[in-house]
């Protein structure tokens, strides 16, 4: 198994530009993997569930450079819980959530790292904001000083063929861009978590910055 997982990496690494942040989604992995993954160079890993995450935290505690990355929907009573283990979340999908991370995080004296995780096309399976809600939002967003709002963070709908995958994750990049552009001092919009295994190298074609694989590093999940 180390021997394979190692050659997964190194093989993305050669596929990678060298900007593109590699995040190992370990949900339903084992510590045991995640240690071959990190010996094998990975720093950064994605979690979806609060609970899975603090016992792999803990069992990883001597491991003092990881990156933990929430990735999976955030309920509001676990805001307090995300702010203590991690230090990105890329799915802060709605305002007040924004807004809940914002005070809780003033009031635990921490800046934790954020994409607005954003639906380019409707897709009533998947959370995050439409174009327009965000537009219409960023003004309050832009109030939350306690966060570091690093840029966008997109998941896919199912079923769509590559050429519209690409489309999805370009529009990503220009709504970014359309933010930026409007020169908020406070939303940085330098990141785009976008691509997962059946996508990622669309993503990156589109412009990610930070993509999220599981099942290309570790095989199928192992429980």
């Amino acid at each position: 198994m180390t021997e394979l997982i190692a050659q997964r990496i190194a093989k993305l690494r050669q596929q990678l530009p060298a900007q593109v942040r590699l995040i190992a989604i370990s949900k339903k992995v084992s510590v045991e993997a995640m240690r071959e993954a990190y010996a094998a160079g990975v720093r950064d890993f994605g979690e979806s569930r609060i609970q899975e995450a603090e016992e792999k935290i803990t069992k990883l505690q001597d491991l003092p450079d990881l990156t933990w990355h929430l990735i999976g929907h955030l309920q509001s009573n676990k805001a307090k819980k995300a702010l203590e283990q991690f230090q990105w979340i890329h799915s802060c999908d709605r305002l007040e959530l924004a807004q809940r991370l914002n005070r809780l995080a003033a009031e635990l004296s921490l800046r934790p790292q954020v994409c607005l995780q954003v639906k380019i096309l409707p897709d009533p399976s998947k959370h995050g904001w439409s174009v327009p809600q965000l537009l219409a939002d960023l003004a309050k967003l832009e109030q939350c000083q306690a966060l570091q709002i690093r840029g966008l963070m997109t998941i896919l709908p199912l079923g769509l063929s590559p050429q519209e995958s690409l489309e999805v994750f370009e529009r990503t990049r220009e709504l970014a861009d359309k933010i930026r552009q409007q020169n908020w001092s406070h939303l940085e919009m330098q990141e785009l978590s976008m691509g997962m295994s059946s996508d990622y190298s669309l993503a990156v074609q589109a412009g990610a910055t930070m993509i999220r694989l599981g099942r290309t590093i570790f095989g199928e999940r192992i429980t």
